[in-house]
């Protein structure tokens, strides 16, 4: 049924959340905001940094762009390392490649974090990911909606039928269905089964393992 299929990064291939937490914390310090608990920073997996302060702390475009600047700072130094791949997610990642399917990394990341991740951090990934979708560093790609919209046109993909997009949080699924595509909420990440269903996931899964099944 599906010959493509698009996956988010954090929350569903890699554990990123101790990384995102942490920048989130240290940038909202940056901005007079002390955070003490990083589990109430979760939120922040997910949703493009922007928006995430400007939604969730009430910021001006302009103080959100400090903020992603700071959190910045401290991801490139630190945060980066603070993520580790789920367990076993190699031998799913062999196993999708080897029962023929086109895989795609379709994240809210930009571009060059993303690729830092896949291609320098875990580079594990390689013979496994054909292409790497992400934001842009002009804006162009703001929303998952964009960077999955990005990904079929580099695909050359005119039937939306032949996707399958697989994340973690209700923003995977939203931007899959204005793109018309079929969605997995995979549990294991930073989403839950209320989330998933209120968002219309076409799927929604434990694990890699009920995932292979689905396939």
């Amino acid at each position: 049924m599906y010959s493509t299929l698009f996956f988010d990064l954090d929350g569903t291939l890699v554990d990123s959340g101790l990384g995102i937490t942490r920048c989130a914390q240290y940038a909202l310090r940056k901005m007079g905001i002390d955070v003490e608990v990083l589990d109430s920073l979760r939120p922040f997996v997910g949703p493009p940094l922007e928006d995430s302060f400007i939604d969730f702390y009430g910021m001006s475009h302009a103080e959100a762009q400090q903020a992603v600047e700071a959190y910045r700072e401290r991801y490139f130094s630190k945060g980066i390392y603070e993520q580790t791949p789920y367990p076993g997610v190699f031998e799913f990642m062999h196993e999708v490649k080897r029962k023929g399917y086109r895989t795609a990394i379709t994240t809210s990341k930009i571009e060059r974090m993303a690729k830092l991740v896949i291609n320098d951090l875990f580079p594990q990934f390689a013979p496994y990911i054909d292409y790497i979708f992400a934001r842009d560093e002009d804006g162009q790609r703001h929303t998952k909606a964009d960077v999955i919209r990005h990904g079929l046109s580099v695909c050359g993909i005119t039937d939306t039928n032949e996707v399958l997009m697989i994340g973690d949080r209700k923003y995977d699924i939203i931007g899959a269905k204005e793109c018309e595509l079929d969605s997995c909420g995979i549990l294991h990440g930073y989403g839950n089964v209320d989330e998933f269903e209120k968002a219309g996931a076409t799927y929604i899964c434990e694990s890699y393992s009920d995932l292979i099944k689905i396939l």
